[in-house]
């Protein structure tokens, strides 16, 4: 082989570990760079203000689980609750994923998920049940519940504000907001969030955490 060949083997060779080093070292940079602005992010909207937008009123519906379930149970944590209904063809599986998203960021806190059906007369506890089992929710940490047409309607319109009615494009379809709530220990309303939105789970992580160091869970009582 002439020195002209060797040279241009060695240049090939160069070439060809300089091209796999950069198909190796783009992902990283990316995931680096990608990693650096979600933690810039996260530590911007850590230092905003987290809003107050009236009380929780007192409420009792019925969990997957067909048991009792309401701000008797919640009182005292921060929770995030949501409206969906089991056979939605429309956001409800984005907005129930996102909220099964938050489980393990979550799961070292007490914060509670809840999700209220607004079609209850075909989401019984049952339904419910297996809905939660899909999304695979963490027993005792999110609830699904249903009740009384009345009783969730006006749940979501007078105690949350947001906008449910049968009135929708499609007939027996009820239309619902696809904003999550977040709300504190004394059952105040602290952020909306719409589920729909990209960087939503970063911003309610964030406003989420800010409240959980505002609100510190009460420590455990020791008995003897």
């Amino acid at each position: 082989m002439t020195t002209a060949a060797v040279a241009a083997t060695r240049s090939m060779s160069f070439r060809s570990v300089a091209w796999y080093a950069t198909l190796i070292l783009i992902p990283l940079l990316t995931g680096a760079m990608l990693l650096w602005f979600r933690q810039a992010e996260a530590g911007r909207l850590a230092r905003r203000s987290i809003g107050h937008y009236g009380t929780v009123p007192a409420f009792q519906l019925t969990n997957q689980n067909g048991q009792p379930f309401g701000s008797t149970e919640l009182n005292g944590k921060i929770w995030i609750v949501d409206f969906i209904f089991s056979t939605c063809p429309g956001p409800c599986p984005m907005i129930s994923s996102r909220m099964s998203e938050l489980q393990r960021p979550l799961e070292n806190s007490d914060v509670h998920l809840v999700s209220v059906t607004v079609d209850p007369e075909k989401d019984t506890p049952e339904v419910l049940r297996g809905y939660a089992e899909k999304l695979h929710a963490r027993p005792g940490r999110w609830d699904f519940l249903t009740g009384p047409k009345a009783t969730i309607y006006d749940l979501s319109r007078s105690g949350f504000k947001l906008p449910v009615s049968e009135d929708s494009d499609q007939p027996g379809v009820p239309a619902h907001s696809t904003r999550a709530v977040l709300v504190d220990r004394r059952g105040t309303i602290r952020g909306y969030y719409d589920v729909t939105a990209p960087d939503t789970v970063t911003k309610l992580l964030a406003d989420t955490s800010q409240l959980l160091r505002e609100q510190p869970a009460p420590k455990a009582v020791v008995t003897r």
